[in-house]
């Protein structure tokens, strides 16, 4: 166990298991998730004895919501200006070196999607769901690493219509690598996980870097950076992302 405030780190073997601790906000990230994620990754990385990390959510109905709105609109408000902690985490999951799960729990919409992505292999409950809503909030979201995953048509449909899918369609198309029961979910990421960390660790961190160079685009991750750069600025984003806010509050 570990005394970060809005993750919980689990530790069994070779394998630690970060779970975001925030169910009542369906693990929303927060400033305070997203430093203590970093945090942790951090010291997971420099810990030889870590051979395989995992990714999950708290509860049962949500591995991740995204960006935590609600306080994404109050720093709007008071002229602080959007900081996107959900990204800052997402950049640091994905220059993660040793292997990562992502154990998909319920929904992972927005950031939440984009975390699911950055892992290196997708394990999927029968309720999870997809969605990648940047073009809804007006912002670029997951588009330098969906393509790599599902491929450039089936990316373009899911960022431009951020319609949302269920865990038998993301199996079909490549974006889930197996989807099994809710309750045998953990089990399941951990059996994967421990036959991991079996075999030699530097092969595993080296498989891994030989796999995102021959599959990635940096141009691209830098394209997506700029652009959302930007796009924060402007006026729409601000309109689509207070609108968007006032229609999950209403809902809770």
């Amino acid at each position: 166990m570990s005394d970060y405030e809005a993750i919980i780190l689990e530790r069994d073997g070779h394998v630690a298991t970060i779970r975001l601790n925030r169910p009542e906000k369906h693990n929303a990230i927060s400033s305070q998730m997203s430093q203590d994620l970093i945090d942790c990754l951090d010291a997971l990385e420099a810990d030889d004895d870590v051979r395989v990390i995992i990714l999950t959510g708290a509860g049962k109905r949500a591995f991740c919501a995204g960006a935590d709105m609600t306080q994404a609109v109050e720093m709007m408000a008071s002229g602080e200006g959007r900081r996107d902690h959900a990204a800052v985490a997402n950049i640091r999951v994905l220059r993660v070196k040793k292997p990562i799960i992502a154990a998909v729990n319920g929904f992972a919409y927005g950031g939440g999607a984009l975390l699911a992505i950055n892992c290196d292999i997708r394990i999927c409950a029968d309720n999870a769901r997809f969605r990648f809503v940047g073009a809804s909030y007006g912002l670029v979201v997951g588009g330098s690493q969906l393509p790599r995953i599902i491929g450039a048509p089936l990316a373009k449909e899911l960022l431009f219509t951020a319609r949302t899918i269920d865990a038998n369609e993301a199996l079909r198309i490549g974006l889930a690598n197996h989807v099994v029961p809710l309750d045998d979910l953990e089990a399941t990421v951990l059996d994967m996980a421990c036959e991991i960390a079996t075999n030699s660790p530097s092969a595993v961190r080296a498989s891994k870097e030989v796999v995102d160079i021959a599959t990635s685009v940096k141009d691209a991750a830098r394209s997506e950076l700029e652009h959302n750069i930007d796009l924060r600025q402007s006026d729409e984003h601000r309109e689509r992302f207070r609108a968007a806010t006032d229609r999950v509050t209403k809902r809770r």
